[in-house]
């Protein structure tokens, strides 16, 4: 018996997925866009964060909208303090702190607190009340020689015109927030307690504000 070696025509398997519906995965498949339209609402309200943090004023046009402080402060010191109680030792920070406009109003504070922020706060409020106003007959000096002391400190001070401001320690900063350029100031003892130093500036000064609360 001989071997049919004739072949059929094979017909290609038509797909019964519709023309029309692309076929999942192949390469004329559209692209699927995930958050697309999120995307878009997040533009039309203004940018996502940067268009909130723009409707919001904040950034760097947020700071320039905060208002200048009244005065000017500068800390000449801080330091960390202990109280010893029955259970142990508290820790609280003891801060320094000297207030002035540079032109003829000038205090000193001292301020107790467990916190800084809280320590500077009560610093503030006290020199506020230590406040010292300088007329302004006197320009950039004083009238005469002044000589004070408090506590363990010690200073002269006199008139300097065209020589600007001979100071050193806290004195300088008392002086400078004072508005005082052409001042000679010596310390005649030796210590180096900052606030001693700032509070005898601040003494040398009260005379000259007869509004002044300070003795």
């Amino acid at each position: 018996m001989e071997n049919d070696t004739t072949t059929k025509p094979v017909t290609p398997a038509t797909s019964t997925a519709p023309a029309s519906a692309p076929v999942h995965g192949g390469l004329g498949a559209p692209r699927r866009s995930f958050g697309g339209g999120d995307r878009n609402k997040r533009d039309s309200r203004g940018g996502g964060k940067g268009g909130d943090r723009g409707g919001r004023g904040g950034g760097r046009d947020g700071r320039r909208d905060r208002p200048k402080p009244e005065y000017d402060s500068k800390m000449i010191d801080i330091r960390r303090v202990a109280r010893v109680v029955a259970g142990g030792r508290r820790f609280s920070f003891s801060v320094t702190l000297v207030i002035g406009d540079k032109k003829s109003k000038v205090g000193v504070g001292l301020g107790k607190a467990g916190d800084t922020a809280l320590a500077i706060e009560k610093a503030t409020r006290d020199a506020k009340r230590n406040m010292v106003t300088i007329p302004s007959e006197y320009g950039n000096t004083i009238p005469g020689i002044v000589e004070t002391k408090y506590c363990s400190a010690r200073l002269m001070m006199k008139p300097a015109p065209g020589r600007g401001l001979i100071a050193g320690s806290s004195v300088r900063t008392v002086l400078t927030f004072a508005g005082r350029t052409d001042i000679n100031a010596k310390l005649l003892s030796p210590t180096k307690n900052k606030l001693n130093n700032a509070m005898a500036a601040l003494l040398a000064l009260a005379p000259l504000d007869p509004k002044s609360r300070i003795k």
